[in-house]
Order: structure tokens, then C-alpha cells, then sequence
């Protein structure tokens, strides 16, 4: 049963620390316990693939929303390069030169003229208003390009943390790549809308 795989994918994933993997399989087998709860049945596998295909169409309908409301404020672009398979028990140096090699692919991508912050556990925590404020000042200072960059699930290479001119950090949790990207399209959304003198939810 899929139900079984999930348990073993979750298993698979806290052996190999892979810390995405990890929470999107407890997001799914969280969502099969409350139905199981509510409803007083066993979940078939059809039914947990409906789970599944529902949690992966939320997280894309929010990020296809925010980037259409963030249109109005900026021109936006997503970029996404392909993760390394992190094998079984790697080590430190295993993870490294994995760490090396994504690096390597994001630094394509990144600008010479670009103001890169990177997303680090260890970065500094804002409030809304400061996020704001720092987005508005880089306009100010005559920074077009402000690059964002999300780590795959053993961090950020050292070749990119190098170049970064900020690391922010939302939480000292680690959440789902695609749930980290919502959360951050959100606060750069709302980010805006403060610059604007625009309501937002407090």
C-alpha cells in the first residue's frame, strides 16, 4: 500500500537528513491521519494519490497567484536548477561537493549587477516593515536586480553564500522548498503593498 511506502519514504528521509523530502511526506501522511480520524475509514491508495495531487496543485495555484498580484510592482522570474541525489549516509564531503555542484548551476543565473540574498537558517530575522524597507532602499540606491535564492535540502553551496550581499532567514525551522517559495513570494507581495501605503494583513 502507499500508505506503507509513505512510511518508509519518511524513514528513508530522516536516515539520508533530506529535510524537504522529510516534510512534504509528513505534510502528505498528516493530511491521510486527519481524514482517517474524521471520517472513521482506511485511506485507499487512489485516494491518498487525490492527497498527494491536491497538496502539489496548492502549493503551484499559490505561487502562480502571488506571482500574478507581484506583476502589478515588479518584473518576476523563477528559476528552479535540478537537485543532486544525495545518497544514502553521504558524508560531509559527500554533501559538500553536492553543495559545490548546485552552486555551480545557480551561479549562472546570478548577475554581476544583481543584489543576491540568499535564505539561511542563520540569516537575519525581519519584521514585514523591515523587509519592506530594505527592498525600498535597494530601489533608492539604484538596484534593479534583487535575486533570491532558496537552498536545495543539505543548504546553500559555499561558492554562492560568498557572493551573497544578505542572508535572510524566515524561521529557524526548515520548511518545504515549494512552501518556503509561497511564503516568500508573500512577503515580497506584501512587502510592496507597505511601500505603496497599501492595506495588507497585519
Amino acid at each position: 500500500m502507499l500508505k506503507e511506502k509513505l512510511l518508509e519514504d519518511l524513514k528513508d528521509a530522516m536516515k539520508t537528513k533530506n529535510v524537504n523530502k522529510k516534510n512534504a511526506v509528513q505534510m502528505v501522511r498528516t493530511a491521510i491521519l486527519q481524514i482517517e480520524k474524521d471520517k472513521g475509514i482506511e485511506v485507499s491508495d487512489e485516494q491518498i494519490l487525490g492527497i498527494v495531487a491536491k497538496e502539489v496543485k496548492t502549493r503551484k495555484d499559490a505561487i502562480a497567484e502571488y506571482s500574478k498580484r507581484l506583476s502589478r510592482y515588479c518584473k518576476l522570474e523563477i528559476l528552479e536548477v535540478a537537485d543532486e541525489k544525495t545518497p544514502d549516509n553521504a558524508s560531509e564531503n559527500a554533501e559538500e561537493m553536492i553543495r559545490q555542484k548546485e552552486a555551480e548551476r545557480l551561479l549562472k543565473y546570478i548577475r554581476e549587477d544583481a543584489y543576491l540574498i540568499t535564505l539561511e537558517i542563520g540569516g537575519k530575522q525581519l519584521t514585514s516593515e523591515e523587509f519592506s524597507e530594505k527592498i525600498e532602499k535597494l530601489g533608492i540606491q539604484g538596484t534593479s536586480h534583487i535575486i533570491f535564492v532558496i537552498g536545495g535540502s543539505i543548504g546553500i553551496g559555499k561558492a554562492v553564500l560568498e557572493k551573497s550581499d544578505y542572508a535572510l532567514s524566515f524561521s529557524k525551522m526548515t520548511f518545504p522548498h515549494q512552501l518556503m517559495r509561497v511564503m516568500l513570494l508573500e512577503q515580497i507581495y506584501r512587502g510592496y503593498r507597505i511601500m505603496s501605503g497599501e492595506p495588507y494583513h497585519k
